[in-house]
C-alpha cells in the first residue's frame, strides 16, 4: 500500500485550492560585457569581467572570462558594450546571443 500517491490525496489538494503544478516563467541568464573580436560572421567575442572574493584571505580578485555570443544582425562592433543572453547551444561554443547593444564603442 502506498500512502499519499493518488486517487483521495490528490483530490483534497484540489479541492484546498493547492496546484499540484506550479507554471513559472523562464529566468535567463544575463551578462554585460565588451565586444573584443567581430571577424567571424554573425559572431562575437565578449569579455565580461568577473570579481570574486577569494574563499580564504577574502580579497576580491578581478578576473576576466570570454563567450562567444550570436549576432544575428552583425550590428555589434569592437568596443561596443552589449547584454548577452543564456540560449540553446547555436554551435559548439556558443551558447550565448546578444541581446542589446548598450552603448557604441570608439570608431578608431
Amino acid at each position: 500500500m502506498r500512502i499519499g500517491v493518488g486517487g483521495a490525496d490528490q483530490q483534497r489538494k484540489r479541492s484546498q485550492g493547492v496546484c499540484l503544478v506550479q507554471e513559472r516563467a523562464k529566468i535567463y541568464k544575463s551578462k554585460v560585457g565588451r565586444v573584443v573580436s567581430d571577424k567571424m560572421d554573425k559572431t562575437v567575442v565578449v569579455e565580461v569581467d568577473v570579481l570574486r572574493r577569494h574563499p580564504i584571505y577574502r580579497r576580491i580578485l578581478r578576473g576576466t572570462k570570454k563567450f562567444k555570443a550570436h549576432d544575428e544582425a552583425n550590428a555589434a562592433k569592437t568596443g561596443d558594450s552589449v547584454r548577452i543572453v543564456e540560449s540553446r547551444p547555436t554551435s559548439k561554443e556558443k551558447s550565448w546571443r546578444v541581446a542589446e547593444i548598450l552603448k557604441r564603442g570608439e570608431q578608431i
